[in-house]
């Protein structure tokens, strides 16, 4: 009764801190009532529901509820493309391309939203403007073992001295990218190749990216980040090599979206693109030139498929593959 009383200072601090209780303390306690609520009731169909435990150094530091969308697309299509006018959705690996349906709209349109439409979308396909031909080779090898830290790092260490350092290397998982890390720096280094390393040296990725675009003769060792997001164009990144297939982890949204989308085709479309995603890093420009391995012997014929058609494929041993590179990104 007393607002009349109050001059401008003072209302702008009391509603500036009622305001924050707001915001701290009802909007968090109607999460939790919601949160409450739902342990007793059952998960939604369109939803997954898991408990998780984060640790850190060992220690566990939180504990948490979590409710995801099994299809994120469908909100993002009710909620963002519901409300304009007209949407244009482009990547350069927005369609997968499964073996008996090379040209493949279907994925397209269930991972943007589209089939939660009204509207059927509009669909245009622009050719490559690279020549895959003659700019990459793709090599699947057939005699090491992905499950040996030790043989990884021997063949990653041929690999990235017969291309002259310029190379990515790619992990599925952060104990084997440490576990080669340790084996590869130091041949590398003798070699005078610099060796650098997500999830070991203390710098972010972007900082990471920069100082190996920076230096033609680096090498990176990285995860999921440095699959789906370098962009490097030129001599500084000529060769990416993948420890292994990048299958989807096995937790319960995948579970779960495995059996809403299809189960094997599901699996084999993600995994196709991750390996689309990883393989677009090599080829920013018209006169770069890249080589592309993977370190995985059991490697399906159906994933291959992920890359261009006209980008020959080969499964060859290390000595071969290391023999080619050589050659291929000398000339």
């Amino acid at each position: 009764e007393k607002a009349e009383e109050l001059d401008s200072s003072d209302r702008s601090r009391l509603e500036g801190a009622a305001g924050g209780i707001e915001r701290r303390v009802l909007g968090a306690l109607g999460a939790w009532v919601d949160m409450l609520a739902a342990l007793e009731g059952e998960t939604p169909p369109e939803f997954a529901d898991w408990f998780a435990l984060d640790r850190h150094q060992g220690r566990d530091v939180d504990i948490g509820l979590h409710r995801h969308w099994i299809d994120p697309a469908r909100p993002f299509a009710e909620v963002v493309l519901a409300g304009v006018d007209g949407a244009v959705m482009t990547s350069a690996t927005l369609r997968d391309r499964p073996p008996e349906v090379p040209e493949d709209w279907a994925s397209a349109q269930m991972r943007t939203g589209a089939q939660h439409l009204v509207l059927p979308p509009r669909h245009f396909a622009a050719v490559s403007p690279f020549d895959y031909g003659a700019q990459t080779r793709i090599f699947v090898i057939t005699d090491v073992t992905k499950t040996d830290p030790d043989l990884v790092a021997s063949a990653m260490r041929a690999l990235m001295m017969a291309a002259g350092g310029g190379a990515l290397g790619l992990f599925t998982a952060i104990h084997r990218l440490k576990a080669v890390h340790e084996r590869l720096a130091g041949p590398l280094l003798q070699a005078g190749i610099p060796l650098y390393a997500q999830h070991i040296d203390p710098l972010d990725t972007g900082s990471l990216v920069d100082i190996f675009r920076a230096e033609a003769r680096a090498c990176l060792l990285g995860t999921d980040a440095l699959r789906d997001g370098v962009d490097v164009p030129g001599d500084s990144l000529r060769l990416a090599v993948f420890d292994r297939v990048p299958w989807p982890r096995s937790n319960i949204i995948e579970r779960k979206r495995r059996a809403a989308f299809g189960g094997n085709a599901w699996t084999d479309m993600t995994t196709r693109l991750k390996l689309a995603q990883a393989f677009g890093r090599l080829i920013r420009k018209r006169d770069d030139k890249g080589v592309f391995v993977l370190l995985d012997r059991q490697t399906p014929t159906r994933l291959l498929s992920a890359f261009p058609p006209e980008a020959p494929v080969e499964r060859v041993g290390l000595a071969e593959a290391v023999r080619q590179i050589g050659d291929f990104l000398s000339h």
